[in-house]
């Protein structure tokens, strides 16, 4: 039986212009979960979807780790979901990353404001009914994402121990699949996963189940304001 750890990347630069780019406790947050790997397991591959905050996790994680002969490989099926066009789909004057800041910090709690108009989106996504508007459904994000751990078990039938370097929404997802969750539930999920949390899932052939979800002891034992969600 192998086993799979579906790492949430690090702490992004939330609210900047350039949000896929990791903060400095983003970068810190790796190094740690990469320490924390180099006591408790002993991956044998190694992938990173090819986003920015993906690739940044991945080495930081190495560096805590303590360096790896094993090359990381990316994989476009572990990728997030475009946030930045269905906040626009939803809110089309945010287009301009200028006003939607003047419009979130008018509201009295600006962080709240902007997570709260950020559900709305995603609903208006997974819902369905609007399926025209989007590049990528929510029906084919969940597929892209389950065919990307499908394949690279498939890849990798000696493995034992894969790490996989990705965001909340493909794990949230990969979760629903095989927890037979709803799509309420399931964004549900991907609002409680930690920045750097690691899921980890067991295999053996084609069965797949979860083993723990979100696991982040590394960062509370690091001091609970090394916790963070964006």
């Amino acid at each position: 039986m192998g086993a799979i750890y579906l790492v949430r990347h690090g702490q992004a630069s939330f609210g900047k212009a350039d949000y896929d780019k990791l903060s400095e406790k983003g970068c810190e947050q790796s190094e740690i979960l990469g320490q924390a790997f180099s006591k408790t397991a002993n991956p044998d591959r190694f992938y990173s979807g090819n986003l920015l905050r993906h690739e940044q996790t991945a080495n930081y994680f190495m560096s805590g780790f303590g360096g790896s002969h094993l090359a990381t490989v990316t994989h476009s099926g572990f990728n997030e979901f475009n946030h930045v066009e269905i906040l626009v789909k939803y809110r089309p004057e945010w287009k301009d990353f200028n006003t939607m800041a003047t419009d979130i910090a008018k509201a009295p709690i600006p962080q709240k404001a902007f997570q709260q108009a950020f559900s709305d989106a995603v609903i208006r996504w997974v819902s369905g009914n609007h399926d025209t508007d989007y590049e990528e459904t929510w029906r084919q994000f969940q597929n892209r994402c389950n065919n990307a751990l499908k394949t690279i078990i498939e890849q990798s039938p000696e493995a034992k121990n894969i790490v996989i370097f990705t965001s909340g929404g493909p794990i949230s997802v990969i979760l629903q699949q095989i927890l037979k969750l709803g799509d309420r539930e399931t964004l549900s999920v991907n609002e409680m996963l930690v920045n750097t949390g690691v899921t980890k899932l067991l295999f053996s052939g084609d069965r797949i189940s979860m083993s723990y979800l979100n696991n982040h002891s590394h960062l509370e034992m690091a001091g609970s304001d090394w916790v963070t969600y964006r």
